[in-house]
């Protein structure tokens, strides 16, 4: 029986924190995640618009294999800068890849576009390097999720995206995801409220809903909005010793869950990004077998991180989207799961 870690977080992998920052009149944030120790990363790009900084460098072929920090953003280009911030903050405690006795600190981001989101967007100094440093001091085993850190901002096709996290224990090992939702894409089943990720819900983590009498005909989407507007961007985390190219593969196999999450996904206006983090605490016993259980049960984490992004999404003066909260919360309690 799959069963979820005590907090349900990312931070249920031992040693991962996470921080968020955001700004209430911005409609943006950031969310760090980072360890006391370097660990493995990976990544896999499966959208047409993405945006990121430093991802080239976690190819299996490159120099250097594990990172001090992983960055998710809003702000579009501009908010690269915050890993700028957390560059220099992990800078001034040590931390970083040693060079000749120069530190410097592996910190790749990822960036999702949140522009037109109804946020004070007239700054003249870019805020993400402040936002970025001050989420990286926040870094605990406990966060909020919903409208938090990269999330703060974030809409989906009809309704606020946001924050998400789950995990999930495999064989053994630990598995985590941390998500901004912010797709073209819809989270929920036709006009709502049930979600695309129902199937693989665990102890109502979302709302516990039933699924609709009727699911909608499959259909092709219109292009709503502005394109570019878009793009979720996420983290799956294990415990398990993965190497760079193992870890890799866990990125692949993650973006199954995002598909099965949002839909549609992966389009030409997302830049749909997977990072992989390995903490390599424990070893592999079956490493094919266990590589397999272990990316597909990233799948299953991060479809259910995505929905409850959106379910604990918060509404806020100017927002140009309902959170799913002010839409669906008060609707009578038969559209749960007895």
């Amino acid at each position: 029986m799959l069963e979820t870690g005590p907090r349900n977080l990312i931070t249920d992998v031992a040693g991962l924190r996470v921080g968020n920052a955001q700004d209430a009149a911005l409609k943006s944030g950031v969310s760090v995640l980072c360890a006391d120790t370097p660990f493995t990363a990976a990544v896999h790009v499966m959208g047409g618009a993405p945006g990121s900084r430093e991802t080239d460098l976690l190819a299996p072929d490159k120099l250097v294999s594990q990172v001090d920090a992983l960055v998710l953003s809003g702000g579009s280009a501009m908010g690269l800068s915050a890993a700028s911030g957390v560059t220099d903050a992990l800078r001034a405690a040590g931390r970083g890849f040693d060079v000749g006795g120069q530190r410097v600190p592996i910190v790749p981001s990822a960036i999702l576009f949140d522009l037109l989101n109804g946020g004070d967007k007239n700054w003249t100094e870019n805020p993400y390097g402040a936002l970025g440093a001050k989420a990286l001091a926040a870094a605990s085993d406990d966060f909020e999720l919903g409208s938090f850190g990269a999330g703060t901002g974030a809409t989906t096709a009809q309704l606020k995206g946001g924050l998400g996290s789950a995990s999930l224990k495999v064989d053994g090992f630990t598995l985590g995801a941390l998500v901004a939702v912010n797709a073209l894409g819809s989270a929920v089943i036709g006009d709502g409220p049930s979600f695309w990720a129902a199937p693989y819900e665990m102890g109502g983590e979302f709302g516990g809903l039933q699924p609709p009498a009727a699911w909608p005909a499959p259909a092709l989407p219109d292009l709503p909005g502005m394109p570019g507007a878009a793009t979720t961007i996420a983290i799956v985390a294990t415990d398990a010793d993965l190497d760079q190219a193992q870890a890799t593969r866990l990125a692949v196999a993650a973006h199954d869950g995002l598909a099965r999450a949002l839909v549609p996904s992966h389009t030409l206006f997302d830049g749909d990004l997977v990072f992989a983090a390995a903490t390599g605490e424990k070893p592999l016993a079956l490493p094919p077998r266990d590589q397999m259980r272990l990316g597909h049960g990233a799948a299953i984490c991060l479809a259910r991180a995505i929905a409850r992004g959106v379910y604990h999404a918060s509404s806020a003066a100017g927002d140009v989207k309902p959170s799913w909260q002010a839409q669906f919360a008060a609707l009578p309690d038969t559209r749960k799961v007895p």
